[in-house]
């Protein structure tokens, strides 16, 4: 006698398959969520970090040569970059001597980038050791 294996033989059912390809497509929703916030991470990584060695380059070579001047300038490294340097006197235990040899400066550097309406920024600080402005200060050169 020869047995059919037609009955023994199970498959899945509409029902089941259906059920799998819904979770396979919360699955890869989910998924495709994750790898766009992180392309997004990534390209805002990469803009602070544009910033910052720009900021990097503009406060290392701020005032080279030239005596350090309080007061507020700005600028733009590019289209994508705009800035703006803030330079104060500092002494943390009040007002310096006037007639100090050296004075420090706090360097408050602010780059702007994205949309003027609606700007992203990032902010440097630093100090700077300057000496007497021989140009304004005849006095200093003796």
């Amino acid at each position: 006698m020869i047995r059919s294996h037609a009955g023994s033989q199970r498959g899945f059912s509409l029902l089941e398959v259906i059920a799998a390809i819904m979770l396979l497509a919360i699955a890869f929703t989910a998924l495709m969520k994750v790898a766009g916030a992180s392309i997004s991470l990534t390209h805002n990584a990469a803009e602070h970090s544009g910033a910052a060695m720009r900021a990097r380059s503009l406060l290392d070579s701020a005032f080279v040569g030239e005596p350090i001047k309080p007061g507020s300038s700005s600028g733009k490294f590019d289209q994508q970059y705009r800035w703006q340097l803030n330079v104060t006197p500092w002494n943390q235990s009040g007002n310096a001597a006037p007639d100090a040899p050296l004075h420090l400066y706090q360097l408050d550097l602010e780059v702007l980038w994205g949309p003027l309406a609606h700007p992203r920024s990032a902010h440097f600080r630093t100090l700077r050791l300057g000496g007497p402005d021989v140009v304004n200060n005849p006095q200093a050169g003796r």
